[in-house]
Parts: C-alpha cells; sequence; structure tokens
C-alpha cells in the first residue's frame, strides 16, 4: 500500500514544478522506477489514475514508467551483477559483501506540460 503515499509525493513534486513555471497543465509525467524498488507497477498506475483526479494540473496526465534494472556491486572481486537474478550473494565468488548500486529509487525523469 506505500504506491499510494509515494504516487502523492511524486505527484506533489510534479504541481510544485508546474506551479513554479507557471503551466497549465502537465500532460505527460515520465518516471524511472527501479525494479527493486519494491512498487507494485500495475497497482502504482491505478493509484496514480485515482490520484491525479484530485490534482490541481494533472487530471488528464499521462503516466510513463521507465524500470531501471537493480545492478549490484561486489566489494570482494569488484564485479556488477543484476541483482534480481542473484540477489545479494555474488554469482561470480560468493561473497555477501555487495551493495546495490541502482534500481531502487523512484525518480521523476520528464514533465511534458503546456
Amino acid at each position: 500500500m506505500h504506491e499510494l503515499g509515494i504516487v502523492f509525493h511524486v505527484i506533489k513534486q510534479a504541481e510544485e514544478v508546474a506551479e513554479a513555471n507557471k503551466v497549465q497543465k502537465v500532460c505527460k509525467l515520465t518516471l524511472e522506477v527501479g525494479q527493486v524498488s519494491g512498487i507494485e507497477l500495475d497497482y502504482f498506475r491505478e493509484c496514480f489514475d485515482w490520484a491525479i483526479k484530485k490534482s490541481k494540473f494533472m487530471q488528464e496526465c499521462k503516466l510513463e514508467i521507465i524500470v531501471i534494472e537493480g545492478i549490484t556491486y561486489c566489494r570482494t572481486c569488484k564485479e556488477t551483477y543484476k541483482t534480481v537474478e542473484h540477489g545479494r550473494i555474488c554469482p561470480f565468488c560468493g561473497s555477501k559483501d555487495t551493495y546495490l548500486v541502482v534500481g531502487d529509487k523512484v525518480i521523476i525523469k520528464d514533465l511534458e506540460v503546456i
């Protein structure tokens, strides 16, 4: 259910940008969503479609989502690998001394406005 909270946060940020730039409306919002962000994309879209109806600038806004692949780095062997396929254990050396490099964030990439 955290998707709804994230949707509200994204809409608030987009509306602040719209208001600061004196635009009439936001036509399209492009988000980068990390593959391991924990967000259920279908539910996120449903929440977005519901929440924009209450928005001043975004009532007809289209949502585009770009999924960013999760990539993990191994401190032991200095290799990177796909997080979803291998998790926290490095597939090259078996080390657990790893950390996520990219793929856990939600970022507004672009707003199309008029």
